[in-house]
């Protein structure tokens, strides 16, 4: 069944609240992305969505389009849409690897396309194509992003009011605020689960430093505390073991993720297919790491609707136990799906059906449309 046709639609969401990663260089706020469409030669389409943000990676709306449009898609296009590892390995040859696959998060919205139509044709689910049985539903954690303890209390009172018991704090680099931050967050929600994102900001004697602390204050996980470049000091900060210490940005790959574990740099992932280059390397990742007897944990770029659903299929069939550091829907207003995604309370139900689950409300998907 061969791939005919590919579109693409470039989007941007409206935003709540703030939140840095939004901010674009002119201060104004919106969430970017990519939707793809795939369909078959029999007409099925599947749906995927790249979710770029330049200010936590090198990819932007405009890099997306262009390596989607002039060297992701001309190769997919023909392609067997029942072959999922060799859809996978066109695109590996694509582009040069570098360190790792290249452009990870533009291809991962044509590998969630790739999984949706697999899925639809096959009459499979998500948690099918993993060889899984369907899982239940997804408890999320709340982000509390603030530039001063009274607006995070705001942001705490908010999360609290709509059901939120476990919060995730973005810290780094003002390690005093941090400490105090999180004794603030385990003070309002003691028996929470309490997750610290420094994303790359500390340097390895500041993580060193400040880890015991944090610790102290009711952290219970430290994710990205180093640039992933700094090799020696993740082994430092696994050696020291104040906290369990998960890597994010700069595992990409099945393979570095392989070779850091064999490296002693990390206790387990924070996990996003949007990071990964889709469903089909994340699948691999937390296989890899539930064999290593390792902690992985599921998160998100602020996924939107289709990635979403995608994240959350994959999270449930691999029966995630600890609340998931999904924030789209406390961040991103509006939606292109003609059947909202289930989330009530804090607690979020992946969809049923085939592929990733979601319809497209074509209407909605036009509305949201920005220049190429």
């Amino acid at each position: 069944m061969k791939i005919e046709q590919i579109d693409l639609f470039p989007i941007e969401y409206p935003t709540l609240g703030y939140f840095k990663f939004f901010e674009g260089p002119s201060g104004r706020l919106g969430r970017p992305a990519v939707v793809v469409r795939l369909t078959a030669e029999n007409g099925m389409v599947g749906w995927g969505q790249s979710v770029p943000s330049f200010r936590w990676s090198e990819e932007s709306l405009e890099s997306a389009m262009a390596v989607l449009r002039h060297y992701l898609a001309p190769v997919l296009r023909g392609a067997d849409a029942l072959d999922l590892e060799g859809a996978q390995a066109v695109l590996d040859g694509a582009l040069g690897r570098s360190f790792s696959t290249a452009m990870p998060i533009a291809r991962a919205g044509l590998d969630l396309a790739l999984h949706d139509l697999y899925g639809k044709l096959t009459g499979k689910s998500i948690a099918e194509i993993c060889h899984r049985k369907p899982g239940g539903p997804v408890a999320l954690s709340w982000t509390v992003n603030a530039k001063s303890l009274a607006d995070a209390e705001a942001v705490i009172d908010t999360g609290w009011q709509r059901g939120y018991r476990n919060f995730n704090i973005k810290v780094a680099p003002d390690t005093a605020l941090d400490v105090e931050l999180a004794r603030l967050v385990k003070r309002r929600a003691p028996e929470g689960f309490l997750w610290a994102d420094a994303n790359c900001g500390y340097d390895v004697d500041v993580a060193l430093e400040v880890a015991p602390r944090l610790a102290d204050a009711g952290v219970d996980v430290l994710e990205s505390p180093l640039r992933p470049n700094r090799l020696h000091g993740y082994q430092r900060l696994k050696k020291l073991g104040a906290l369990p210490i998960l890597m994010d940005e700069g595992i990409v790959s099945p393979v570095e993720l392989d070779e850091f574990i064999r490296l002693d740099m990390l206790d387990g992932i924070a996990m996003k297919p949007s990071r990964t280059g889709g469903l089909f390397a994340a699948r691999q990742q937390i296989e890899m790491i539930e064999d290593r007897g390792l902690m992985w944990l599921g998160s998100g770029l602020s996924d939107p609707d289709i990635a979403l659903a995608a994240s959350l299929g994959l999270y449930s069939a691999f029966g995630l136990t600890k609340p998931a550091a999904l924030n789209g829907p406390q961040f991103l207003d509006g939606d292109i799906l003609a059947r909202r995604l289930d989330i009530e309370r804090a607690v979020a139900t992946p969809p049923a059906g085939p592929g990733i689950g979601v319809d497209i409300d074509e209407q909605k998907l036009a509305r949201l449309a920005v220049p190429a």
